[in-house]
Protein backbone atom coordinates (compact mmCIF):
# COMPACT_ATOMS: atom_id res chain seq x y z
CA UNK A 1 0.00 0.00 0.00
CA UNK A 2 1.33 3.12 -1.10
CA UNK A 3 1.27 6.17 2.08
CA UNK A 4 0.05 9.26 1.10
CA UNK A 5 3.06 10.85 2.52
CA UNK A 6 6.91 9.66 3.79
CA UNK A 7 7.69 9.24 7.25
CA UNK A 8 10.79 9.29 8.77
CA UNK A 9 12.32 7.48 11.60
CA UNK A 10 14.95 7.74 14.12
CA UNK A 11 17.19 4.86 13.68
CA UNK A 12 18.89 5.46 17.28
CA UNK A 13 17.77 3.71 20.34
CA UNK A 14 16.06 6.59 22.04
CA UNK A 15 13.91 5.25 24.17
CA UNK A 16 13.60 5.71 28.13
CA UNK A 17 13.94 2.03 29.04
CA UNK A 18 17.01 -0.24 28.42
CA UNK A 19 17.11 -2.09 25.30
CA UNK A 20 16.76 -5.75 25.66
CA UNK A 21 19.13 -8.33 24.16
CA UNK A 22 16.87 -11.10 24.15
CA UNK A 23 14.47 -9.92 21.94
CA UNK A 24 14.74 -8.40 18.15
CA UNK A 25 13.69 -4.58 17.52
CA UNK A 26 13.08 -3.67 14.26
CA UNK A 27 10.92 -0.08 12.94
CA UNK A 28 7.92 -0.92 10.71
CA UNK A 29 4.82 1.33 8.88
CA UNK A 30 1.35 0.75 8.24
CA UNK A 31 -1.43 2.53 7.30
CA UNK A 32 -5.10 3.11 9.14
CA UNK A 33 -8.30 3.22 6.94
CA UNK A 34 -8.02 6.55 6.58
CA UNK A 35 -4.41 6.38 5.13
CA UNK A 36 -2.59 7.69 7.81
CA UNK A 37 0.70 5.76 7.64
CA UNK A 38 1.40 4.69 11.53
CA UNK A 39 5.16 4.46 12.72
CA UNK A 40 5.59 1.08 15.31
CA UNK A 41 8.30 -1.00 17.28
CA UNK A 42 8.38 -4.31 16.53
CA UNK A 43 9.49 -6.49 18.80
CA UNK A 44 10.01 -10.30 18.12
CA UNK A 45 11.71 -13.06 20.63
CA UNK A 46 15.10 -14.26 19.58
CA UNK A 47 14.71 -17.75 18.36
CA UNK A 48 11.20 -17.99 18.03
CA UNK A 49 10.45 -21.02 15.49
CA UNK A 50 6.43 -21.12 15.13
CA UNK A 51 3.77 -18.72 14.68
CA UNK A 52 3.55 -16.41 17.88
CA UNK A 53 0.69 -14.88 19.80
CA UNK A 54 0.87 -10.89 18.89
CA UNK A 55 -0.09 -8.05 21.06
CA UNK A 56 -0.45 -4.36 20.07
CA UNK A 57 0.31 -2.02 22.83
CA UNK A 58 -0.39 2.08 22.96
CA UNK A 59 -0.56 5.14 25.36
CA UNK A 60 -0.44 6.67 27.68
CA UNK A 61 -2.59 9.72 25.72
CA UNK A 62 -0.08 12.15 25.40
CA UNK A 63 3.41 9.90 25.15
CA UNK A 64 4.95 8.27 22.42
CA UNK A 65 6.38 4.42 21.83
CA UNK A 66 9.60 5.29 23.02
CA UNK A 67 8.07 5.42 26.82
CA UNK A 68 5.79 3.70 28.22
CA UNK A 69 3.91 1.80 25.30
CA UNK A 70 7.85 0.49 24.36
CA UNK A 71 8.51 -0.79 27.72
CA UNK A 72 5.29 -2.66 27.43
CA UNK A 73 6.05 -4.04 24.54
CA UNK A 74 9.55 -5.13 24.89
CA UNK A 75 8.81 -6.98 28.58
CA UNK A 76 5.83 -8.90 26.82
CA UNK A 77 8.07 -10.04 24.00
CA UNK A 78 10.79 -11.25 26.46
CA UNK A 79 8.19 -13.34 27.52
CA UNK A 80 7.14 -14.82 24.34
CA UNK A 81 4.88 -12.41 22.56
CA UNK A 82 5.43 -10.87 19.44
CA UNK A 83 4.26 -6.90 20.17
CA UNK A 84 4.15 -4.02 18.29
CA UNK A 85 4.03 -0.55 19.96
CA UNK A 86 2.67 2.44 17.69
CA UNK A 87 2.65 5.72 17.90
CA UNK A 88 -1.23 6.90 17.05
CA UNK A 89 -2.13 9.13 14.34
CA UNK A 90 -1.05 12.80 14.44
CA UNK A 91 1.88 12.23 16.71
CA UNK A 92 5.43 11.03 17.32
CA UNK A 93 6.75 9.63 14.29
CA UNK A 94 3.15 8.57 13.16
CA UNK A 95 1.80 10.42 10.07
CA UNK A 96 -1.19 12.53 9.78
CA UNK A 97 -1.66 16.51 9.60
CA UNK A 98 -2.21 18.60 11.35
CA UNK A 99 -0.14 17.31 13.96
CA UNK A 100 -1.32 16.84 17.18
CA UNK A 101 -4.73 15.97 17.16
CA UNK A 102 -6.95 13.26 19.14
CA UNK A 103 -10.00 11.31 17.99
CA UNK A 104 -11.92 9.08 19.36
CA UNK A 105 -12.96 7.43 15.78
CA UNK A 106 -9.38 7.60 14.29
CA UNK A 107 -7.58 6.61 17.22
CA UNK A 108 -9.48 3.47 17.87
CA UNK A 109 -8.97 2.89 13.96
CA UNK A 110 -5.47 2.68 15.05
CA UNK A 111 -5.81 -0.04 16.72
CA UNK A 112 -7.49 -1.67 14.25
CA UNK A 113 -5.10 -0.99 12.02
CA UNK A 114 -2.24 -2.41 14.08
CA UNK A 115 -4.51 -5.60 14.27
CA UNK A 116 -4.30 -5.79 10.62
CA UNK A 117 -0.39 -5.28 10.43
CA UNK A 118 -0.15 -8.12 13.12
CA UNK A 119 -2.81 -10.65 11.51
CA UNK A 120 -0.71 -10.29 7.80
CA UNK A 121 2.51 -10.76 9.61
CA UNK A 122 4.39 -13.79 9.14
CA UNK A 123 5.15 -15.12 12.33
CA UNK A 124 1.71 -14.61 14.00
CA UNK A 125 -0.96 -16.52 14.54
CA UNK A 126 -3.72 -14.23 13.90
CA UNK A 127 -6.33 -16.23 15.75
CA UNK A 128 -4.23 -15.13 18.69
CA UNK A 129 -4.02 -11.39 18.97
CA UNK A 130 -4.65 -9.01 22.19
CA UNK A 131 -4.07 -5.19 22.86
CA UNK A 132 -2.93 -3.36 25.73
CA UNK A 133 -3.82 0.28 26.03
CA UNK A 134 -2.46 2.22 28.63
CA UNK A 135 -4.00 5.56 30.51
CA UNK A 136 -5.74 7.15 27.39
CA UNK A 137 -5.61 4.25 25.19
CA UNK A 138 -7.20 2.13 27.67
CA UNK A 139 -10.17 3.62 26.69
CA UNK A 140 -9.70 3.60 23.59
CA UNK A 141 -8.93 -0.01 23.32
CA UNK A 142 -12.08 -1.11 25.32
CA UNK A 143 -13.57 0.81 22.21
CA UNK A 144 -11.67 -1.39 19.77
CA UNK A 145 -12.44 -4.59 21.71
CA UNK A 146 -15.91 -3.56 21.93
CA UNK A 147 -15.67 -3.18 17.64
CA UNK A 148 -13.13 -5.43 16.93
CA UNK A 149 -13.95 -9.18 16.77
CA UNK A 150 -10.38 -10.25 15.84
CA UNK A 151 -9.26 -8.94 19.16
CA UNK A 152 -9.64 -12.09 21.64
CA UNK A 153 -7.75 -10.57 24.75
CA UNK A 154 -7.48 -6.87 25.99
CA UNK A 155 -5.71 -4.94 28.79
CA UNK A 156 -6.19 -2.20 30.12
CA UNK A 157 -3.30 -0.53 32.57
CA UNK A 158 -4.03 2.65 34.77
CA UNK A 159 -6.86 3.65 32.52
CA UNK A 160 -8.12 6.73 31.48
CA UNK A 161 -11.88 7.68 29.82
CA UNK A 162 -10.92 10.49 27.78
CA UNK A 163 -14.48 11.35 26.73
CA UNK A 164 -15.68 11.05 30.69
CA UNK A 165 -12.77 14.12 31.75
CA UNK A 166 -13.37 16.24 28.64
CA UNK A 167 -17.06 16.06 29.22
CA UNK A 168 -17.08 15.89 32.98
CA UNK A 169 -13.73 17.86 34.17
CA UNK A 170 -11.33 15.72 36.48
CA UNK A 171 -12.99 14.18 39.57
CA UNK A 172 -16.30 14.90 37.50
CA UNK A 173 -16.82 18.10 38.79
CA UNK A 174 -17.50 20.09 35.87
CA UNK A 175 -20.34 18.16 35.06
CA UNK A 176 -23.02 20.61 34.36
CA UNK A 177 -24.26 21.58 31.06
CA UNK A 178 -23.41 25.15 31.29
CA UNK A 179 -19.92 24.07 32.43
CA UNK A 180 -19.97 22.20 28.94
CA UNK A 181 -21.67 24.50 27.10
CA UNK A 182 -18.58 27.05 28.40
CA UNK A 183 -15.88 24.52 27.02
CA UNK A 184 -17.81 24.46 23.66
CA UNK A 185 -17.99 28.18 23.49
CA UNK A 186 -13.95 28.68 24.43
CA UNK A 187 -13.42 25.89 22.10
CA UNK A 188 -15.20 27.08 18.94
CA UNK A 189 -13.55 31.26 19.67
CA UNK A 190 -10.49 28.99 19.39
CA UNK A 191 -11.05 27.72 16.35
CA UNK A 192 -12.00 30.79 14.92
CA UNK A 193 -8.36 32.03 16.04
CA UNK A 194 -6.67 29.43 14.67
CA UNK A 195 -8.57 29.55 11.23
CA UNK A 196 -7.39 33.39 11.16
CA UNK A 197 -3.68 32.40 12.28
CA UNK A 198 -3.36 29.46 9.83
CA UNK A 199 -1.99 27.57 12.51
CA UNK A 200 -3.21 25.68 15.66
CA UNK A 201 -2.06 26.64 19.08
CA UNK A 202 -0.77 24.57 21.49
CA UNK A 203 -2.38 23.53 24.78
CA UNK A 204 0.80 23.06 26.75
CA UNK A 205 1.99 20.22 28.04
CA UNK A 206 2.62 19.22 31.62
CA UNK A 207 3.06 22.39 33.96
CA UNK A 208 6.77 23.15 34.32
CA UNK A 209 8.47 24.59 36.46
CA UNK A 210 5.72 22.68 39.40
CA UNK A 211 3.97 24.88 41.35
CA UNK A 212 4.12 24.46 44.99
CA UNK A 213 0.13 23.77 45.75
CA UNK A 214 0.02 21.71 41.99
CA UNK A 215 -2.51 18.90 43.34
CA UNK A 216 -1.07 15.49 43.74
CA UNK A 217 -2.23 14.27 40.28
CA UNK A 218 0.01 16.80 38.38
CA UNK A 219 3.10 16.20 40.62
CA UNK A 220 2.92 12.50 39.39
CA UNK A 221 2.49 13.03 35.94
CA UNK A 222 5.43 16.03 35.99
CA UNK A 223 7.79 13.43 37.81
CA UNK A 224 7.51 10.96 35.04
CA UNK A 225 7.35 13.26 32.04
CA UNK A 226 9.50 16.26 32.77
CA UNK A 227 12.21 14.23 34.27
CA UNK A 228 14.90 11.63 32.96
CA UNK A 229 12.68 9.22 34.42
CA UNK A 230 10.30 9.78 31.57
CA UNK A 231 11.26 12.59 29.06
CA UNK A 232 11.21 12.51 25.60
CA UNK A 233 11.64 15.37 22.99
CA UNK A 234 8.87 14.06 21.08
CA UNK A 235 6.28 13.26 23.76
CA UNK A 236 3.64 15.84 23.85
CA UNK A 237 3.14 15.88 27.41
CA UNK A 238 7.19 16.05 28.17
CA UNK A 239 6.61 19.13 25.68
CA UNK A 240 3.99 21.68 23.86
CA UNK A 241 1.00 19.21 24.55
CA UNK A 242 -1.92 19.14 22.30
CA UNK A 243 -3.50 21.61 20.17
CA UNK A 244 -5.97 23.61 22.36
CA UNK A 245 -8.97 22.34 20.45
CA UNK A 246 -7.03 18.67 19.92
CA UNK A 247 -9.72 16.94 21.78
CA UNK A 248 -12.55 18.97 21.26
CA UNK A 249 -14.61 15.88 20.01
CA UNK A 250 -14.49 13.81 23.06
CA UNK A 251 -17.19 16.21 24.27
CA UNK A 252 -19.97 14.88 22.81
CA UNK A 253 -18.44 11.33 21.18
CA UNK A 254 -18.46 8.49 24.42
CA UNK A 255 -16.44 6.42 23.62
CA UNK A 256 -17.63 2.97 26.01
CA UNK A 257 -20.75 3.22 25.14
CA UNK A 258 -21.20 -0.49 24.12
CA UNK A 259 -18.63 -1.69 26.41
CA UNK A 260 -20.91 -4.36 27.83
CA UNK A 261 -21.40 -6.14 24.30
CA UNK A 262 -17.69 -6.83 24.48
CA UNK A 263 -17.45 -10.74 24.51
CA UNK A 264 -13.93 -11.13 24.65
CA UNK A 265 -11.57 -11.68 27.51
CA UNK A 266 -10.65 -8.08 29.34
CA UNK A 267 -8.39 -7.55 32.53
CA UNK A 268 -8.39 -4.01 33.69
CA UNK A 269 -5.29 -2.85 36.18
CA UNK A 270 -5.51 0.29 38.23
CA UNK A 271 -3.22 1.23 40.97
CA UNK A 272 -5.53 1.79 44.59
CA UNK A 273 -3.93 5.15 45.18
CA UNK A 274 -3.67 6.61 41.80
CA UNK A 275 -6.02 9.86 40.99
CA UNK A 276 -7.52 8.16 37.83
CA UNK A 277 -8.82 4.36 39.66
CA UNK A 278 -12.31 5.86 39.38
CA UNK A 279 -12.47 5.43 35.87
CA UNK A 280 -11.37 1.96 35.80
CA UNK A 281 -13.69 1.01 38.63
CA UNK A 282 -16.59 2.85 36.49
CA UNK A 283 -15.85 1.29 33.37
CA UNK A 284 -15.40 -2.36 34.81
CA UNK A 285 -18.85 -2.11 36.43
CA UNK A 286 -20.59 -0.49 33.09
CA UNK A 287 -18.93 -3.05 31.15
CA UNK A 288 -20.24 -6.38 33.32
CA UNK A 289 -23.73 -4.72 33.49
CA UNK A 290 -25.97 -6.86 31.36
CA UNK A 291 -23.27 -7.88 29.56
CA UNK A 292 -23.46 -12.18 29.58
CA UNK A 293 -19.63 -12.60 29.18
CA UNK A 294 -18.56 -12.24 32.58
CA UNK A 295 -16.27 -14.85 33.29
CA UNK A 296 -13.32 -13.73 31.27
CA UNK A 297 -13.72 -9.98 32.70
CA UNK A 298 -11.51 -9.29 35.70
CA UNK A 299 -10.42 -6.05 37.70
CA UNK A 300 -7.20 -5.96 39.05
CA UNK A 301 -6.51 -2.92 41.60
CA UNK A 302 -2.71 -2.83 42.70
CA UNK A 303 -2.10 -1.33 46.79
CA UNK A 304 0.17 1.32 47.48
CA UNK A 305 0.39 2.34 43.28
CA UNK A 306 0.06 5.45 41.91
CA UNK A 307 -1.51 6.46 38.30
CA UNK A 308 2.24 6.82 36.65
CA UNK A 309 3.92 3.65 38.54
CA UNK A 310 2.00 1.78 36.07
CA UNK A 311 4.15 3.52 33.26
CA UNK A 312 7.35 2.50 34.38
CA UNK A 313 7.13 0.54 37.12
CA UNK A 314 7.34 3.29 39.23
CA UNK A 315 10.65 2.42 40.77
CA UNK A 316 8.93 -0.58 42.32
CA UNK A 317 8.11 -3.04 40.05
CA UNK A 318 4.43 -2.22 40.50
CA UNK A 319 3.43 -3.47 36.13
CA UNK A 320 2.24 -6.96 37.27
CA UNK A 321 3.81 -8.58 33.93
CA UNK A 322 3.59 -11.87 35.29
CA UNK A 323 -0.20 -11.62 35.45
CA UNK A 324 -0.52 -9.90 32.00
CA UNK A 325 1.29 -13.01 30.79
CA UNK A 326 -1.08 -15.35 32.29
CA UNK A 327 -3.83 -13.48 31.27
CA UNK A 328 -2.44 -13.47 27.28
CA UNK A 329 -1.51 -17.09 28.02
CA UNK A 330 -5.07 -17.87 29.18
CA UNK A 331 -6.63 -16.62 26.15
CA UNK A 332 -4.72 -16.19 23.28
CA UNK A 333 -4.91 -19.85 22.78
Amino acid sequence: MVFSETLHFTQDWDKTFPKSESVTHQKVSFPNRYGIPLAADLYIPKHAADKLPAIAVCGPFGAVKEQASGLYAQTMAERGFLTLAFDPSFTGESGGTPRYMASPDINTEDFQAAVDFLSLHDHVDPEKIGIIGICGWGGMALNAAALDTRIKATVTSTMYDMSRVNAKGYFDSEDSADARHAKRQAMNAQRLIDFQNGSYALGGGVVDPLPQDAPFFVKDYHDYYKTNRGYHPRSLNSNGGWNIIGCMSFLNQPILHYSNEIRSAVLMIHGENAHSCYFSKDAFANMIHNNPYVSNKELLILPDVVHTDLYDGGGKNAIPFDKMVTFFQTYLK
